[in-house]
């Protein structure tokens, strides 16, 4: 895409994180903005936020895992706006523990936002910006989505899914010669609350958690953890990342360098049947990188 003014820009997960620094870049760039999620008080302040800045923007309470709501996004977008031109499906929750440890809830809630959200706005958006073809999509995997490391499985399982659901749309845009772009955005560690997602948890998929009593090795992670996350790349640096990739219909987009290597050991291991190589945990990755 090369214009942006006046085109209309539907975000998920919009009310923070890299969510609310779409709605900043693409808002700035001339776009109206539709930001959908799922918590009210950061919804109104982002939308309040964006139009006093002078971007047209509007709020809908979604949760993405549920089709009659995301259904009525469509409804109120299409009827308000009458037509969508960039989509980002960025809505997403973290969690997961040790396989033996998850509970059907676990899976359900990770996988109800992070692929079930991604699916709902294809199936309610994708259609439309297909048959006119001047748009792009943005779909919000991560690097769990190129690498499998312990203790996430649901994230892992629900990122790999997004990321081959983008492939195969590209390959099918690429059958038809679409106009439409679509780029698979797989950010590592960024500065966002993801890490406090258990705040939005459905109360019908929560389950009795008893935490672990505190030794020197855990509480040593929590502070590698809240370190790496105080260092990580900032918000608006993958906004402005996204933007590039979206003017230069650019798919896959990295947001730093550190999980490159792991990448390339985990293609080189399966392209030469070899066993997958034990690197730790995600956070155990030299970040400095």
């Amino acid at each position: 895409m090369e214009s942006f003014d006046g085109k209309v820009a539907v975000i998920t997960g919009g009310a923070s994180g890299m969510g609310r620094a779409f709605a900043d870049r693409f808002g700035a760039q001339g776009c109206r903005i539709v930001i959908a999620d799922v918590e009210d008080s950061a919804l109104e302040s982002a939308v309040a936020e964006l139009q006093q800045a002078g971007v047209e923007a509007t709020g809908v309470k979604t949760d993405v895992s549920k089709a009659k709501e995301m259904d009525a996004l469509g409804a109120k977008v299409m009827d308000e706006f009458g037509q969508v031109n960039l989509l980002f499906n960025n809505a997403g929750v973290g969690g997961g523990g040790a396989m033996e440890d998850l509970a059907l809830e676990d899976w359900e809630w990770i996988l109800g936002v992070n692929l079930w959200g991604v699916i709902h706005g294809l199936r309610v958006f994708y259609p439309h910006m297909l048959a006119h073809g001047d748009g792009h999509i943005v779909n919000t995997a991560s690097i769990a989505g190129m690498t499998s490391y312990p203790n996430m499985a649901p994230y892992n399982a629900s990122k790999h899914a997004v990321v081959t659901i983008s492939e195969t749309i590209y390959a099918e845009l690429a059958e038809r010669k679409s106009s439409l772009g679509i780029s698979c955005l797989c950010p590592g560690i960024v500065r966002t609350n993801i890490i406090n997602s258990e705040r939005n948890r459905p109360e019908h998929l929560t389950r009795p958690f008893i935490p672990p009593e505190p030794t020197v090795d855990s509480e040593g992670r929590l502070e590698l953890m809240a370190e790496i996350y105080t260092n990580a790349v900032k918000p608006p640096e993958v906004a402005e990342l996204v933007f590039q990739a979206v003017v230069n219909n650019q798919f896959y987009i990295w947001t730093d360098p550190v999980y490159a290597e792991p990448i390339r050991e985990r293609h080189y291991n399966i392209d030469h049947t070899q066993n997958p190589a034990y690197r730790g945990s995600l956070l155990d990755e030299d970040q400095t990188r």
